[in-house]
C-alpha cells in the first residue's frame, strides 16, 4: 500500500525533508546561541562596569585599543587642555531616575606628552547647544598641566545613539565623537578613543559610560531571538507538510486497493465509455453540440429525403403486390368457370 513512497516524486519529497529539517534546527540553535552570547556579554559588561567604578585607574596606553573588555575601564592621562578648540556635542540625552532630558556634551581635547590628543567629555548640560543662555553656563577648562581620570570609551559611529552624522552643524559643535570627525577640526593627531570624566566640574553633570557595542541587549539581540523562533517554526512546517502529503497519498492508495475510484474519475470513464455506444445507436451521428449548425441541417435534410424514398418504394411494392393478387383471383375465377362449363356439357 505504501509503494508510492518509491516513486520519483516521493524520493524528492523525502530528500528535501531530510535535508531541510536538520538545517532549520541547526540555524535555530545557532541563532539561540548568538542571543545567549549577547546576554552573557551584557552581564559581563555590567559586572566590569561595577568593578571599574571601584578599581584603580590604569594608564591609557595599557588599555588601547578599546574593545569589549577595556571599554568602561577607568583610565588616567596627563597633559593640558586645548582651550582654543572647545566643542559642544548637541542632541545628547542624560538618563536618570526621572527619565531622560535633552542636552549637550562639553568636550575638550587633552594634549598628552605623546603628541596625540585625547578627547575628554568633561560633562553634560541641559538645553540647546545653540542657545547663548545654555552655552554661557559652560565653565572654562582648567589651565596648565592636569591629570584626568575617567571611563574609557570607543569612538562613536553612525549607529550610536544621539549621533548626528549628517553634518550641517554650526562652528564649535560636533555631531560624532571619533578620531575621523576630529581630524578635520584640529591640526594634530587624535586617539581613536575618548573618556568621560568621573568627577565633573560644576555645573556640569558626569556622563555615565555607555556599554560597548555588541555587548548589550539591543535590537540585534532580540532579532537573534526572533530568528530562532522562525527557524524552529520552519522545521515544524516541513514535518507537518510531509505527514499531510503522506496521509493523502496513503488514503488514495488504500481506496485504489479496495476498488474505489474517485468520483471525478468514474464519471469521466463512464462518459468516455458511453460515447461509442451513442455513436453506434445514432447511426454515426455526432454528439449534440459538437456538430456544426450547417452539418446538422444537412443531416436533417438527408433523413427527410431517405424517408420520402422509403415511402415511395413501399407504395410501389404494395401496388405491384395488389395487382398480382387481383390477376391471380381473375385467373382462378376463369378456371373455375371453365371447369363448371365442361362439367355441364358432360
Amino acid at each position: 500500500m505504501y509503494r508510492f513512497l518509491l516513486t520519483p516524486r516521493w524520493w524528492g519529497i523525502n530528500v528535501f525533508a531530510v535535508l531541510a529539517i536538520p538545517l532549520c534546527l541547526f540555524m535555530g540553535s545557532w541563532q539561540l546561541s548568538r542571543f545567549e552570547d549577547r546576554v552573557d556579554n551584557h552581564q559581563q559588561q555590567e559586572d566590569r562596569s561595577a568593578r571599574a567604578k571601584t578599581a584603580a585607574a590604569r594608564p591609557l596606553a595599557d588599555l588601547l585599543p578599546v574593545n569589549t573588555v577595556t571599554s568602561g575601564r577607568q583610565t588616567s592621562a596627563r597633559g593640558h587642555y586645548d582651550t582654543a578648540h572647545q566643542l559642544l556635542v548637541p542632541g545628547r540625552t542624560l538618563k536618570d531616575r526621572h527619565g531622560g532630558q535633552q542636552g549637550f556634551y562639553v568636550l575638550n581635547l587633552l594634549r598628552t606628552d605623546s603628541g596625540k590628543a585625547l578627547p575628554v567629555v568633561r560633562g553634560w548640560l541641559p538645553g540647546d547647544a545653540g542657545a547663548k543662555a545654555a552655552t554661557a553656563r559652560v565653565p572654562a577648562p582648567p589651565k596648565g598641566e592636569v591629570t584626568v581620570t575617567g571611563a574609557l570609551q570607543a569612538s562613536e559611529n553612525q549607529g550610536t545613539d544621539g549621533v548626528q552624522a549628517g553634518g550641517g552643524l554650526p562652528q564649535g559643535q560636533l555631531g560624532m565623537i571619533s578620531a575621523a570627525s576630529l581630524v578635520n577640526i584640529v591640526p594634530y593627531e587624535v586617539y581613536d578613543a575618548w573618556i568621560t570624566l568621573t568627577d565633573a566640574q560644576a555645573p556640569l553633570h558626569a556622563v555615565p559610560p555607555a556599554a560597548a557595542e555588541g555587548s548589550g541587549l539591543d535590537l540585534k539581540a532580540f532579532q537573534n531571538l526572533g530568528y530562532t523562533g522562525e527557524w524552529f517554526v520552519f522545521a515544524g512546517f516541513v514535518v507537518f507538510m510531509w505527514f499531510r502529503l503522506f496521509r493523502r497519498d496513503a488514503e488514495a492508495a488504500k481506496d485504489a486497493a479496495l476498488g474505489i475510484v474517485p468520483e471525478g474519475d468514474g464519471d469521466g470513464d463512464a462518459s468516455r465509455a458511453g460515447e461509442p455506444g451513442e455513436r453506434q445507436a445514432g447511426g454515426g451521428d455526432a454528439a449534440a453540440g459538437d456538430v456544426p449548425q450547417g452539418e446538422g441541417k444537412a443531416g436533417e435534410r438527408g433523413d427527410e429525403r431517405g424517408a420520402d424514398r422509403g415511402e415511395a418504394r413501399g407504395t410501389d411494392q404494395g401496388a405491384d403486390r395488389g395487382e398480382a393478387q387481383r390477376e391471380g383471383q381473375a385467373a382462378g375465377q376463369d378456371e373455375g368457370r371453365g371447369e363448371a362449363a365442361r362439367a355441364g356439357k358432360a
